[in-house]
């Protein structure tokens, strides 16, 4: 088996802002990759910002790694992400906040089964002959709404450089959580992997949590109605009811959330 690439998409949350997710897919393997939003400017990697150096980073390890079990795949972009910061730091971060972090999702085709792995809230979704089913845990931004209604209506809509904005997602960075790093045995020790079986003709679709906020912050779709909608408009029809929501919402106050629109990218495969 195989995977066959059906469609990808990827926009940035603002067009004036460089886009952190990154998404990609070889024979057997395939990933998806969200930067976490840089809480400082430039400095630490030199000119470009944590997520992008860490997303692109993480990027070119994914896309050149041997095809084999989804572990060692991962281990390997683990420590060939070690390697690259010691390589390009500057500096030392000024505080835990401004190391590179992102969350991440990969699949692979291991026999008849698929392992899938993931650190954070990338989101991954299995179409089979048995129905749908998350393959990660289902996305859930309660507590990240809460936080943002804590700062007051309308936090998202001045961007996270407010300064009651910055120091609370400061405070709330620096917290233990489970994320791709820079720390290999930090990344191994939070990855979770979960084996599924598969046949030839199953629908993957991996996700960026801007992506999958149809699910959760937005609630405008179930798995199954999410699937029915794609089938039937694609990607593209998807993202324009995500945008469309967010531009209704400019202003943050029906959904608290700490940006209008962040990164969005979705990668659709099928098992050939």
């Amino acid at each position: 088996m195989h995977f066959d690439l059906i469609q990808t998409l990827s926009l940035a949350g603002k067009p004036d802002v460089p886009n952190d997710d990154r998404i990609g897919c070889a024979t057997r393997h395939a990933w998806v990759i969200d930067g976490a939003t840089n809480l400082g400017p430039p400095g630490l990697l030199g000119e470009l910002g944590g997520a992008a150096w860490l997303a692109s980073a993480a990027q070119r390890a994914f896309a050149s790694a041997d095809e084999g079990p989804l572990q060692g795949i991962c281990e390997r972009v683990f420590d060939a992400l070690a390697r690259d910061y010691a390589r390009d730091r500057q500096r030392e971060p000024l505080a835990a906040w401004e190391l590179p972090r992102a969350a991440f999702a990969a699949v692979a085709l291991e026999g008849d089964s698929l392992v899938c792995a993931h650190l954070a809230d990338c989101v991954v979704l299995h179409r089979g002959q048995d129905g749908i089913a998350f393959l990660t845990p289902e996305p859930d931004r309660e507590a990240e709404r809460a936080e943002a209604a804590a700062l007051g209506p309308g936090t998202g809509a001045h961007g996270v450089r407010t300064p009651a904005v910055l120091a609370d997602r400061r405070t709330a960075r620096e917290r233990p959580r489970a994320v791709l790093g820079v720390d290999p045995q930090a990344s191994r020790d939070g990855t979770l992997y979960t084996r599924t079986p598969v046949a030839r003709g199953d629908d993957l679709l991996l996700l960026s949590d801007g992506f999958a906020a149809l699910f959760d912050t937005y609630q405008v779709h179930t798995p199954a109605s999410f699937f029915e909608h794609l089938c039937h408009h694609g990607l593209d029809g998807l993202a324009r009811t995500l945008r469309a929501i967010e531009q209704e919402d400019a202003a943050c106050l029906r959904y608290p959330r700490f940006k209008m629109s962040d990164d969005a990218s979705a990668l659709w495969l099928r098992i050939g």
